[in-house]
């Protein structure tokens, strides 16, 4: 599967002008790298802090897409490419079944530090980008947006979207007898990743049954979150989504 100029993610795929970032915007990324890094190289899992020094993620500097994916596709096969903003579902879901992470490249401004209503370069490249280079969560990722894109079932999408959310968006793993964080809403938020570590939000084992079942809310710090023994029960939770799917037993 190729994206191809008539693909409904073709749109949105841009080029990324990295030379026409300033000198406050690289002060900006160092500020957001230098408040959550200390809590994430203590709290965060292993694979995600392998990642990291994969794919040359630096400090003080705004990564470079074309440099990331140079490191990153030898790896597992993913690139991050860079698209002009929120994508509709389709051209997600395409993307995500091509090894094409699509990454914003718009960072935000210093009043808004804390949070911001879309994604952006920060919580697409630090959040997302370095569990790509491993290779049961890749394969995960990509079988997962190989079976939403053959869907068209607004209901199965949703709670398919569940699934994505406790887990990339905010997963968790048990690992060394304690909690570890490897969701990129948890990797580039500084608050909810103090809600876990902080013990106040519930942490149960990860159960594919009440994963579909618990709602997504966006508006508030969780209070309840599922965590995996090992990347290997994700992968295999999304093959048996997709068994139910196609049964209609989802």
């Amino acid at each position: 599967m190729t994206t191809t100029l008539d693909s409904p993610a073709s749109t949105f795929i841009i080029a990324q002008d990295y030379q026409s970032y300033t000198t406050e915007q690289h002060a900006i990324w160092a500020e957001l790298v230098g408040r959550v890094l200390p809590e994430i190289e203590q709290h965060a899992a292993r694979e995600y802090l392998d990642g990291f020094g994969i794919i040359g993620l630096q400090r003080d500097r705004l990564p470079d897409l074309a440099a990331v994916s140079a490191r990153l596709a030898p790896r597992t096969g993913w690139r991050s490419t860079p698209v002009s903003g929120f994508l509709p579902a389709p051209a997600f879901f395409e993307m995500l079944a091509t090894r094409r992470f699509p990454t914003t490249t718009w960072l935000r401004s210093r009043d808004a530090m804390e949070y911001t209503p879309e994604p952006d370069i920060f919580h697409d490249v630090f959040g997302h980008v370095p569990m790509h280079a491993h290779p049961v969560f890749a394969d995960f990722l990509e079988h997962y947006g190989r079976v939403c894109s053959a869907i068209t079932s607004p209901v199965l999408l949703e709670k398919l979207g569940r699934l994505f959310w406790y887990t990339v968006e905010f997963g968790v793993i048990r690992q060394d007898n304690a909690i570890k964080v490897y969701g990129s809403g948890l990797i580039s938020s500084h608050g909810e990743c103090l809600n876990v570590i902080g013990g106040h939000c519930a942490i149960r084992d990860f159960s594919l049954d009440e994963v579909l079942a618990t709602p997504v809310k966006v508006d508030e710090l969780h209070k309840l979150l599922f965590a995996v023994r090992s990347f290997d029960q994700i992968y295999e939770a999304m093959h048996a989504a997709e068994k139910r799917a196609l049964a209609g037993q989802l």
